[in-house]
Parts: structure tokens; sequence; C-alpha cells
């Protein structure tokens, strides 16, 4: 087996390593995904230290949905724990969005460096359908959110008085 290749097998080598960054497949992986961080696992591989945490985060605000679930909406620690769940929900609908709205240049500069023409970056119905859904569902998240939060609080503090938020 010979060291040297010509220059086709090496082009051929290079294509077969080549493996384009597509925008919409991203995009659509941090809409439906977001939470578990699959779209930073196809975007950055699996040493992604922001990928890892996208599922703890999540799981946390799930572990306080669970405890409404068992304790009651008086349960002190929920509150904090569901706008863990909502936020990342809502940052993953925006990431969703800002992917989807990028410029296919500006993407393959930073996805797709070795071709600054793929076609992968190029924006269709499909990418534009996951940035609507993600205006949408991230909206939803990111007020949900902010709504249970201080309404728990509001209603802790008219019972309670403004000095009594405390952890049982």
């Amino acid at each position: 087996m010979p060291l040297i290749r010509s220059s086709r097998e090496a082009d051929n080598c290079h294509m077969l390593a080549f493996n384009p960054k597509n925008k919409t497949v991203a995009t659509w992986l941090a809409l439906v995904f977001g939470q578990l961080g699959l779209h930073r696992f196809y975007l950055f591989g699996t040493k992604d230290i922001w990928a890892w945490l996208h599922p703890l985060v999540a799981a946390v605000g799930w572990w306080g949905v669970r405890r409404v679930q068992l304790y009651g909406q008086d349960d002190q620690l929920a509150w904090l724990l569901i706008p863990l769940l909502g936020f990342t929900l809502a940052g993953t609908a925006l990431t969703a969005i800002y992917y989807g709205l990028t410029s296919s240049e500006k993407w393959n500069a930073r996805h797709n460096p070795d071709s600054l023409d793929a076609p992968a970056a190029n924006t269709n119905w499909l990418t534009i359908g996951a940035v609507v859904f993600a205006l949408l569902f991230g909206t939803i998240s990111l007020m949900s959110s902010i709504a249970f939060s201080f309404q728990r609080y509001f209603e802790y503090q008219a019972v309670y008085g403004p000095h009594a938020f405390h952890f049982v």
C-alpha cells in the first residue's frame, strides 16, 4: 500500500472527511431536541460542555414539574426549578431562531469552513417553518415561566409577608 496517494484519491478522502453542517437540520434540532443539547452535539461534537449542560438544567426543571405534581403548588423549591425548564426551552427556541436567520456566508464561515459555498447553509421553507415555530414556542415558554414565577412569589408574599421567603 503506497503512502503517497494520487490527487484524485486525496480529493476523495477529503470529500469523505468533510461533513457539511446543515442549517435547517441544526435549526430543527435546536427547536425539537434543544433541551437535550442535540443541536450542540450536531454542530460542535461531544466535547462541547454546553451540550452536556442542556440536559442537566432541563432535568432539574422537569424535577420541579414533578415536585408540583407530588407536593402541590405550594412547594417553594418547585418555584425555583420550573423556571429553569422554561428558560431552557425559551433559550433553545431563541437559538433555533438565530440559526435559521443566520446568513449562508456566516453559517459556512463558522460551521463549514472547508467549503464556503456549501449548499447546506441555504435557507429554505423548512428553515423558515422552524423559525416560525421557534418564535411561537419560545414566546409561550418564556411568558409562562415568568408568569408562573411572579404569580407564586406574589401569592406567597401576600399570605406570609415580605420577609417570610424560606425553604422547608
